[in-house]
């Protein structure tokens, strides 16, 4: 029987500094979707290193499902939830219930950009106020890449699919916050990455 997990060396890499930010910008206790999942391995490392975060991997790729599905099954943790597929820019394919924090790693610049404006659109519903959007990824600032290694990165991508690319962060940001979502801090991250931290702004008072 062939083994359904697949192995992504930049998740290899790139896990432990992104567990080092999702701590100190999360609670202990805290429910989280990631959508586009990918092999799953960032939701096996993530809920493994914290056994108060219940995570739902996702994605819209039946091949990616089988692998979330497989490394689960290995690792057996009661806070990692079965994956659910979920394609980004359908509405009614997001789970019903709140969560903490949504988690995109190395999503937005290979995707539409229609897919931005959903992951906004969706976050600022199905956050709880105050909770979290973390992305993971190269950007532009200031339109400009921050490394040449980059700029070669998204002319490969724009080649491929002319709906990619490296997004400039001011623009990303802009999008958050028609969405109610405001920028908390980007981190600098390896690889010429960044951490983005926005946060749903509070529930209006009634009074």
């Amino acid at each position: 029987m062939s083994d359904a997990r697949l192995h992504s060396p930049a998740a290899a890499r790139n896990r432990q500094p992104i567990l080092k930010v999702l701590r100190q910008v999360l609670p202990e206790r805290a429910r989280i979707l990631e959508v586009a999942s990918g092999s799953g391995e960032h939701a096996l490392y993530c809920a493994g290193a914290m056994p108060g975060w219940h995570w739902q991997p996702s994605d819209p790729t039946d091949e990616a499902l089988a692998s979330i599905a497989a490394w689960r099954e290995t690792a057996a943790l009661p806070n990692l939830a079965a994956p659910r597929h979920l394609d980004a820019t359908e509405p009614d394919g997001w789970p019903a219930e709140s969560f903490d924090a949504i988690v995109a790693i190395n999503l937005l610049h290979i995707s539409p950009w229609a897919v931005t404006e959903a992951l906004m659109a969706r976050a600022g519903e199905r956050l709880v106020p105050g909770g979290t959007l973390y992305l993971y990824g190269p950007y532009r600032r200031g339109g400009e890449h921050t490394a040449p290694s980059n700029a070669a990165f998204d002319a490969s991508l724009r080649r491929h699919d002319p709906r990619w690319g490296v997004r400039d962060l001011e623009a990303v940001v802009a999008e958050a916050t028609c969405h109610g979502l405001e920028l908390e801090r980007v981190m600098d991250m390896p690889a010429n990455n960044l951490s983005v931290v926005l946060v749903r702004g509070q529930a209006l008072s009634t009074a």
